[in-house]
C-alpha cells in the first residue's frame, strides 16, 4: 500500500514537470524548484527520469555573472510527437507536432470529393508510413488526434454528425486506430482550436475567453470558463455556427427566410465566391481579400462583419468572456478592422458585460486546430509519462 501511494505520488510529479516544460517551455531546475514546491533533489531525480524515459533533455545552463552554481536546463525531448488530422470538405490536413506545440511538419492534401471516415484512416496511415524515416526520424508518434468538423460524442468517439462531410454515426477514431495500430483521441475541430488558443496562443494566460473558428465547414467554437475547457454534458458545446443571430437590414439576409443561422450568413463560400476563388487555404483567401478592390468584396466583407459582431454580442452577453478570439476566415475578417469589430459588439451588448472585452485574431494561424488535436492525442502522456514504459 505504502509503495503503492509513492509510485502514486511520483507520477503525479513527473506529470508536473513534464507539463510545466511542455506549456511554459524550458525552465532551470531553480525555476522548477520554485514552481513546483518540490526540493532540489528531488526535482533533479524527476528530471533525470524524464530524460531517461526520453521525454526531456538536460543541458547546460548559461553562463552568468551570478554568484553560485547556475543550474541545468530542462526541455521536452524533440523527438516526441504526435499525429494530427483535420479532415475538411476540401482538403485534408496532417501534421507532427511535438511537445511544445511545435508543428515540425505539415502537409495538405486537397481532394475533388468529400472524404470519407476511411479514406480518412487510410490517408493517415500514409502519411505516417511516409514520415516515418524522415520528419518522425524512425520514432512512433507517442498517438494521433483527429480535429472533425462535426458533432463528437465524448464518450465514445463516435461522430454524431459531420454535415458538411456527410458523415453520421461514423466511428473514425476506431477505423483510424485499426489502420495505424497508434492511440487515437478525437474531437470537435474548433473545441480543439480554442484549447491551442488558450495554451499557446491568443488565450495564453487567459481564464475566460469564447473561441469561434470559421473553416471550409462552417462555424464551430470552444470555451474556456475559470481555466477549463467546457464540452457540455455530451462533448457538444460550441456549436456557436448553428445560433440565429438577429440581422438588422433585411438586405443583409442571404440565407432564406427559413435559414438565417450564422454559418449560412457568415461564410467562407460567400468570400470565395466574391473574390471569384473556388478552392483556397487561408492565407491565400486573406490574401486575395486584401487584394481586391471591387466593391462586391467591401460589400460582402462589410455584411459578414455585421453579422460577426451581433453573435459575438450574443456570446458576450451571455458568457461575459474577458476574450474573444477568432480564427479562420473569421480572422481575415476582424482584421479589417479590429477596433471597428469591437465597437460593433460592445454597442450591441448589455451595458457592463462587454467593457473590457478583447477581441483578438488567432495566434497560431493555421496550426491551432492541428495544434489542439495533438494536445489531446498527448493528454495520456502528460497525466502520466510513466506510460511510455508500456508502449
Amino acid at each position: 500500500m505504502v509503495e503503492r501511494a509513492a509510485d502514486g505520488v511520483r507520477q503525479r510529479n513527473l506529470s508536473t514537470v513534464l507539463r510545466l516544460i511542455h506549456l511554459e517551455g524550458p525552465q532551470s531546475r531553480s525555476q522548477l524548484t520554485s514552481r513546483t514546491g518540490l526540493n532540489r533533489s528531488t526535482v533533479a531525480a524527476l528530471a533525470g527520469e524524464l530524460v531517461e524515459l526520453g521525454l526531456a533533455q538536460e543541458r547546460a545552463p548559461v553562463e552568468t555573472n551570478r554568484v553560485g552554481r547556475p543550474s541545468p536546463v530542462v526541455s521536452v525531448h524533440p523527438g516526441v510527437t504526435a499525429v494530427a488530422v483535420n479532415p475538411e470538405v476540401d482538403a485534408v490536413t496532417s501534421a507532427a507536432v511535438g511537445l511544445g506545440g511545435q508543428v515540425v511538419t505539415r502537409e495538405r492534401v486537397e481532394l475533388d470529393s468529400v472524404v470519407g471516415p476511411e479514406q480518412t484512416a487510410e490517408l493517415t496511415r500514409s502519411v505516417i508510413s511516409r514520415w516515418h524515416d524522415h520528419e518522425l526520424d524512425g520514432v512512433p508518434p507517442v498517438g494521433i488526434g483527429l480535429a472533425v468538423p462535426g458533432l463528437v460524442r465524448a464518450a465514445d468517439g463516435l461522430v454524431r454528425l459531420a454535415p458538411h462531410l456527410e458523415w453520421r454515426d461514423a466511428p473514425v477514431r476506431d477505423l483510424v486506430q485499426s489502420a495505424t495500430g497508434l492511440p487515437v483521441v478525437i474531437g470537435n475541430d474548433a473545441s480543439l482550436g480554442a484549447v491551442a488558443e488558450h495554451r499557446f496562443g491568443a488565450g495564453r494566460g487567459v481564464d475566460d475567453l469564447v473561441y469561434l473558428n470559421g473553416g471550409a465547414s462552417g462555424i464551430g467554437g470552444g470555451l474556456v470558463v475559470a481555466g477549463h475547457a467546457v464540452t457540455g454534458a455530451g462533448g457538444y458545446a460550441g456549436e456557436f455556427g448553428q445560433n440565429r443571430p438577429g440581422i438588422t437590414h433585411a438586405a443583409d439576409r442571404r440565407g432564406g427566410s427559413g435559414a438565417g443561422v450564422l454559418e449560412d450568413e457568415v461564410s467562407r463560400a460567400r468570400l470565395l465566391e466574391a473574390v471569384g476563388l473556388q478552392a483556397a487555404d487561408e492565407p491565400r483567401l486573406a490574401a486575395a481579400i486584401a487584394a481586391a478592390s471591387d466593391h462586391v468584396v467591401d460589400a460582402e466583407v462589410d455584411r459578414q462583419r455585421r453579422i460577426l459582431a451581433t453573435a459575438l454580442a450574443n456570446a458576450v452577453n451571455v458568457l461575459n468572456p474577458s476574450v474573444a478570439i477568432l480564427g479562420g476566415f473569421l480572422a481575415t475578417l476582424a482584421e479589417r478592422d479590429l477596433d471597428g469589430l469591437v465597437s460593433a459588439v460592445v454597442e450591441q451588448a448589455m451595458p457592463g458585460v462587454a467593457d473590457d472585452l478583447e477581441v483578438r485574431v488567432a495566434a497560431l494561424g493555421e496550426d491551432r486546430l492541428l495544434i489542439g488535436a495533438a494536445e489531446a492525442a498527448f493528454a495520456a502522456l502528460l497525466a502520466d509519462p510513466l506510460v511510455v514504459q508500456t508502449r
